[in-house]
């Protein structure tokens, strides 16, 4: 029997590169739906035709365009408006449960912090492009860029794609460790929305982990502790 929900809630999984972001928002989704709620899940960029077509472009655009920082922040941001009108809002209007992979956090570790931008305009322009559509939990997957990149690679040669890292993936140790690092203060700054999980730990700790933290939040959406 579905569950009804007197207001949607949007979740989103945050993490670098093969944190297990997407494995783990497909168990979060067959929880959800087990126990009777109405989920959708979508990622970032993405979630539209639009969003989607930009994902595609900005991931594996061929290597003679150079796509400036400011023109990259500008394009995930437009996907993002997109996401939002068509697909989050009205789930969450409906009463929906929202799981994201990825969102405004992203953009603050990657085009903020690892690509040098101005982190106070890029939060501003996350706030125009959102307004009041923010994540009331989001899922920190923290694991050493060492760590998630050998695990992109050993997926990708697991799936017969050896060497085909995409553009943000391609890039050096030393920018996954600034969006690291940048995740995690956002974490430290915002105990009560985000929630830290070691993704070292097996599939079956981190799903664990995040459903305490989900639940939390669907069940006793009062309670503010985080133990």
């Amino acid at each position: 029997m579905t569950k009804t929900l007197s207001k949607g809630y949007f979740i989103t999984i945050e993490g670098g590169e093969g944190s297990g972001k997407s494995t783990l928002l497909k168990q979060l989704a067959e929880h959800l739906q087990s126990c009777g709620y109405e989920v959708v899940q979508t990622r970032e960029p993405g979630g539209s035709k639009l969003g989607e077509s930009i994902r595609s472009w900005l991931l594996n655009c061929d290597d003679a365009i150079k796509i400036g920082h400011q023109a990259e922040l500008l394009l995930f941001l437009a996907a993002r408006a997109q996401h939002i009108e068509e697909l989050i809002k009205p789930a969450l209007d409906a009463g929906k449960i929202v799981l994201c992979d990825r969102f405004n956090d992203s953009t603050i570790a990657y085009q903020g912090a690892a690509r040098g931008l101005d982190h106070r305009q890029v939060q501003q322009f996350c706030n125009l492009v959102c307004g009041d559509v923010l994540p009331q939990l989001t899922l920190f997957l923290d694991v050493a860029p060492e760590v998630g990149l050998q695990r992109t690679q050993r997926l990708q040669k697991e799936h017969a794609q050896a060497g085909e890292l995409d553009r943000i993936e391609s890039e050096k140790v030393d920018f996954h460790q600034r969006v690291r690092e940048a995740f995690q203060a956002l974490a430290k700054r915002e105990p009560l929305r985000i929630y830290r999980i070691d993704a070292s730990h097996s599939q079956a700790g981190v799903l664990k982990e995040a459903i305490r933290a989900m639940d939390e939040l669907i069940l006793f959406p009062n309670h503010k502790a985080r133990a």
